[in-house]
C-alpha cells in the first residue's frame, strides 16, 4: 500500500482538503449545506475540484519520495 502511509503529516494534510473537495462537490446528493458553508468558510471558498487535486498531488508526492 504505496499511497496509504496514516504516520505520515504530509498524507493526512493532503486527505483532509481532498475529503472537503469531495464533501462539498457532493452537495447534491446529501444537502447539508450548514456544513459545506463552514468547510468553505474554512477553505477560503476554494472551489471543490482544486482541493480534491491539491488532496490527489500530495499523496502522490508523498508516496513517490
Amino acid at each position: 500500500m504505496k499511497y496509504v502511509k496514516p504516520k505520515s503529516l504530509t498524507w493526512w494534510a493532503s486527505l483532509i482538503p481532498m475529503l472537503a473537495g469531495a464533501f462539498v462537490a457532493t452537495l447534491p446528493l446529501h444537502g447539508a449545506a450548514n456544513l459545506v458553508a463552514v468547510i468553505d468558510h474554512l477553505t477560503g471558498g476554494v472551489e471543490p475540484i482544486v482541493l480534491i487535486n491539491a488532496g490527489l498531488v500530495g499523496i502522490g508526492m508523498r508516496a513517490a519520495i
